[in-house]
């Protein structure tokens, strides 16, 4: 049973992943289908690690009760249409929202599935209740998995040759991914070691 719960877990953090790089999709309510078909696919693989029958307009269904409106979430998303600096800040709190939401859904399917419920049978209240408390949760989750996803382009960069280093380091820093003080040191590190 823990084998199963762990494999839920893992199961939700992938998705919390994609949901992250769903949100920065620059297309103002595309990003927010893009994050939809990863929540649904994340309900589809804990459905079936759970042995639970999945049915996608139940899901959305499930999403949409749980989550309550998606005007906030389209919020986000619309400051994408701000020219320049819109599509950047709207990008990175739809980005931001988008994780720590995946995250909330899944603990609520891990904890509905493992306490022997499936799609017919659903406590809403109780529902609504956890992905409130899990989506604070998972706003940390979000940003720490971002952060661990951003060291390790950072220490891939490192991995390579002097010049191919160089040309990684610039994309992320173009990316926004590194700050410019990030690259400064970075760049000097790899300058030094030649």
């Amino acid at each position: 049973m823990d084998n199963q719960k762990e494999l839920a877990h893992d199961i939700v953090k992938s998705h919390v992943m994609y949901s992250l790089g769903a949100g920065l999709v620059p297309v103002p309510l595309l990003d927010i289908a893009a994050v939809s078909a990863v929540q649904l696919d994340m309900l589809r693989q804990l459905a079936k690690l759970y042995g639970k029958s999945f049915k996608e307009s139940s899901g959305k269904s499930w999403i949409s009760v749980i989550t309550g409106s998606t005007l906030a979430r389209m919020g986000a998303s619309l400051v994408k249409t701000i020219p320049g600096i819109g599509s950047i800040l709207g990008g990175v709190t739809m980005s931001a929202l988008s994780g720590a939401s995946t995250y909330a859904i899944g603990q609520v399917f891990i904890w509905h599935f493992s306490t022997g419920g499936d799609f017919m049978d659903f406590n809403f209240d109780k529902a609504k209740e956890i992905y409130e408390k899990e989506f604070e949760k998972g706003k940390k989750v979000a940003k720490d998995l971002a952060k661990e996803k951003e060291q390790a382009e950072a220490e891939e960069v490192l991995d390579d040759n002097p010049y191919d280093k160089l040309e990684k380091l610039a994309a992320l820093k173009d990316k926004g991914i590194i700050s410019q003080q990030d690259f400064e040191e970075q760049k000097k590190r790899i300058l030094d070691a030649i």
